[in-house]
């Protein structure tokens, strides 16, 4: 607050117009929906063996989830398994919707690359990728900071590992062997999805919650609220704008 107060305070002095935009608010959470394991259990989720650990088989599993926060996408196969898919999903603790394409349609996300269903997590809970029901069977990358071989992001990425000894000394030998030509492998995130605290993704229940639009210039809001299909044409007329 005090930081978007000066800045305000700096372009009223000089006329500079200043625009501060967050991309989402984030809000507490306490506790993660595993979806991927809850498909797996159900024998819709296929994994493949490789050195010993486990790999996501999207091309064989019946249903998978791209889990982003608090928002999955659910890809189906087979038409006639969407129905029992959503039903499964509905019943998971921790789930608050799941939308079908009517309900897609109703929210915009009926497009070509969108799940078959989307799932939405409750206020107080996100979607974990996780799908190996042994930490031991977990793919190596999981402990590493690897946004493309993740099926779907993966904030634990944030944290070290607490039952690391030493986790700045072992990143620093890691990084060493870098330069010396040797592999290596930066597996210093933990398993753990309850050390997540925080998320975002749904709609909030209270909007102060919610992302946030800051201007030097009020005058050109159109009304209170700002939706997010306005903020392209806000940001061209405080550019562009006399």
């Amino acid at each position: 607050d005090a930081v978007c107060g000066e800045l305000m305070a700096h372009a009223r002095r000089d006329g500079t117009r200043i625009v501060v935009l967050s991309e989402y608010g984030i809000t507490e959470v306490g506790g993660a929906v595993h979806v991927n394991r809850a498909l797996r259990q159900a024998g819709l989720l296929r994994v493949k063996p490789e050195l010993g650990l486990e790999m996501l088989d999207a091309g064989a599993s019946d249903a998978f989830a791209v889990a982003d926060h608090q928002v999955a996408h659910v890809y189906v196969r087979r038409p006639a398994l969407v129905a029992e898919v959503k039903r499964l999903l509905g019943g998971l603790p921790g789930v608050e919707t799941v939308l079908d394409e009517d309900g897609k349609r109703a929210h915009g996300l009926d497009h070509l690359r969108s799940g078959e269903l989307v799932a939405v997590s409750r206020a107080d809970r996100w979607f974990s990728y996780y799908y190996w029901l042994d930490d031991g069977a977990a793919p190596d990358f999981a402990r590493t900071v690897d946004i493309h071989r993740k099926p779907g992001y993966d904030p634990v990425e944030l944290f070290l590992d607490p039952a690391l000894k030493a986790a700045k000394l072992k990143i620093g030998w890691t990084l060493l062997k870098k330069p010396l030509g040797f592999r290596y492998l930066m597996d210093v995130s933990p398993l753990d999805a309850a050390l997540v605290k925080g998320s975002h993704g749904r709609i909030t229940d209270r909007p102060e919650e919610g992302p946030v639009f800051l201007t030097s210039e009020p005058g050109l809001l159109r009304g209170e609220a700002v939706h997010a299909t306005q903020v392209k044409d806000l940001i061209l007329d405080h550019v562009f704008s006399d």
